[in-house]
């Protein structure tokens, strides 16, 4: 009879054990989580009202600071031209043209024809020839100049005239102004198009890493997590981590390699066990070392979907 007892005390306590095994880990029901804010919230960058002076809003280089090259086909005359244009501009502006021997970000030629490798962006002597889009700067990384014609001027106006076409800068419609299609001595460069280099040059090269779509689900006691990540910034960003938070608990950390300017990637995991039976909220958030143009957008938190 005692041999009984204790054999029915431990099977009963096995069966208790293998059921809370089974109700423990087995997935019940889905949950769904959405985000609590849009996550394409971004660095906010405005060029106060001047849209149209270029060829596409906010384009800038990813520094103040500018290298240029010179090629040896320009004369003695076109080349003192050109550096005559990158003073002028600098005394101007915030930015600083210095020359490189080579990977310039400018490049400045004296050919009697342009060259078709050469892919210019419009159709004439001056442009951005590759150029990033983000949140909110299409970001130039290279630049072409071909210089056609000396400049009888006291400044050096056609030199300048296409420099700020590799800056980004269209025609105006102003006779007197220096980006008029048709040059002339006494033309100006328009305190429009000062105000506005300054403006997009007084943002700091920074990576700028956020998200651009985030998801989850909760299958059971197991997370389901989807983030794009993107890096909407001036500078290429270094390693970062993924961190996934469950009601303020951490739950997993995958790292994100380092990505240039433009480019994003897409990190799904799947099956992340959860401990607590009920969660309530999920954040992602992306932890990087290196200083961005904004962090309040590495953060995405998603609550249980109602």
């Amino acid at each position: 009879m005692k041999d009984a007892i204790t054999w029915l005390a431990s099977f009963t306590f096995v069966l208790f054990a293998i059921t809370s095994i089974f109700f423990y880990f087995s997935p019940f029901e889905t949950s769904e989580f959405v985000p609590q804010f849009e996550v394409q919230k971004n660095y906010n960058f405005s060029s106060n009202g001047t849209a149209g002076m270029q060829f596409y809003e906010n384009m800038r280089y990813p520094d103040s600071k500018i290298s240029y090259k010179i090629d040896d086909s320009c004369n003695l005359q076109r080349k003192s031209n050109m550096e005559g244009a990158f003073g002028k501009i600098e005394n101007l502006t915030f930015i600083d043209f210095y020359p490189v021997i080579e990977n310039e970000e400018i490049s400045v030629v004296c050919e009697d024809k342009i060259k078709v490798e050469e892919n210019f962006f419009i159709a004439g002597e001056g442009g951005p020839t590759n150029i990033t889009k983000t949140k909110n700067f299409n970001v130039i990384s290279h630049g072409g100049i071909v210089l056609l014609k000396n400049s009888d001027c006291e400044n050096p106006n056609v030199a300048i005239h296409e420099l700020l076409h590799a800056m980004g800068f269209g025609h105006s419609q102003n006779k007197n102004n220096i980006m008029y299609e048709v040059s002339r001595c006494g033309q100006i460069i328009g305190d429009d198009t000062i105000n506005l280099i300054n403006n997009l040059y007084s943002v700091e090269s920074e990576a700028d890493l956020s998200f651009e779509k985030v998801s989850a689900k909760m299958n059971g006691r197991y997370l389901d997590v989807n983030a794009s990540v993107r890096n909407n910034g001036l500078k290429d960003a270094g390693e970062s981590n993924l961190i996934i938070y469950a009601d303020g608990k951490e739950l997993k950390q995958v790292e994100i390699n380092p990505m240039k300017i433009g480019y994003g990637v897409t990190i799904s995991l799947g099956n992340i066990f959860v401990s607590d039976i009920n969660v309530n909220e999920v954040k992602m958030l992306i932890n990087s070392s290196f200083n961005e143009l904004d962090k309040k957008n590495n953060e995405a938190i998603l609550n249980i979907k109602n």
